[in-house]
């Protein structure tokens, strides 16, 4: 969402209306996910893992976690309005991990960043790009790769590379509000073209519910979350051109927090490593973005 979420580079029942009779407004939780099987329940934790949780964490018992659950199926609310998603399922088996429990609060996509580095999260979960602009105000527990994507109604072709002239709908705050959308509208003004218009949303499924009520030609988000609108929009969404500018997704932490970046590092590793990782990617079909190790502040541009 998203630098991808720049801000942040991700449709809803509660998190993702497309709205009433303009899609399928149920997102789909998958058989096995975090809602249909406990969640982390048979995660074993990892006391070298946890080993490396500064000592305010361990007294506390739980990660503070900022999300903005407006994001499926990376993030986004279930029918009862708790967070659901594979990378909550993710975080979830995390925090077992270091024999945690998590705390969720929904924040706007915006505030999460600033809430972190105030110290009301310990962790944001929102699709984050990890990038070196970001890496200078948090670091970045990386663990995904995705790209942006473009979808717009089914039947229109729309070039992302010759979009002059047309309504782009996004997510505020995201990479594509912020850096790949106005550099886009920019390279038409120097070719002597029109701007792109960029209709900006403060959630996901409303940029997205613009495009299927005809307020905007296309819209454009992480990789992810427009295969899944597409999939969600019973054949009224198209995918428009490839799949570009792939970043890693990072968890943000505070950089002042010691050693539970180290702490988060080990232990999303220990669930690669025993297969755990694989197997909820797998779940919610989004397995092409799983990367080989878990890095800390792994972008280089």
């Amino acid at each position: 969402m998203k630098l991808a979420r720049l801000a942040p580079i991700a449709l809803l029942a509660s998190a993702a209306l497309l709205l009433s009779g303009c899609v399928n407004n149920a997102p789909a939780t998958p058989a096995g996910s975090a809602a249909a099987s406990g969640g982390a329940a048979s995660v074993t934790k990892d006391d070298a893992a946890a080993a490396k949780l500064p000592e305010e964490v361990v007294s506390a018992g739980k990660l503070v976690i900022g999300t903005d659950a407006t994001y499926a199926p990376n993030e986004f609310k279930d029918a009862a309005g708790n967070p659901v998603g594979w990378e909550i399922e993710l975080a979830d088996a995390m925090a077992a991990k270091l024999g945690l429990t998590t705390e969720y609060n929904i924040a706007k996509f915006d505030n999460i960043i600033p809430s972190i580095t105030g110290g009301k999260y310990d962790v944001g979960l929102s699709s984050f790009f990890d990038t070196k602009e970001r890496q200078q105000q948090v670091d970045m527990i990386d663990y995904y790769t995705a790209g942006i994507q473009w979808a717009a109604l089914a039947g229109k072709t729309i070039d992302p590379d010759d979009a002059c002239g047309l309504k782009l709908a996004v997510q505020n705050g995201t990479t594509e509000a912020l850096d790949d959308g106005p550099a886009k509208s920019d390279a038409c003004v120097a070719a002597g073209k029109e701007p792109i218009q960029l209709l900006g949303y403060d959630t996901q499924d409303d940029a997205t519910a613009a495009v299927t009520l005809g307020r905007a030609d296309a819209m454009s988000a992480d990789s992810p979350v427009t295969q899944y609108a597409v999939a969600q929009s019973g054949g009224k969404l198209e995918t428009q051109g490839d799949v570009y500018s792939v970043f890693l997704y990072g968890m943000p932490i505070a950089k002042d927090r010691g050693t539970l970046g180290e702490a988060l590092q080990a232990a999303l590793q220990s669930l690669m490593e025993d297969g755990t990782y694989t197997a909820i990617l797998e779940k919610w079909g989004v397995e092409q973005g799983a990367i080989d190790a878990i890095d800390i502040n792994g972008a280089t541009e």
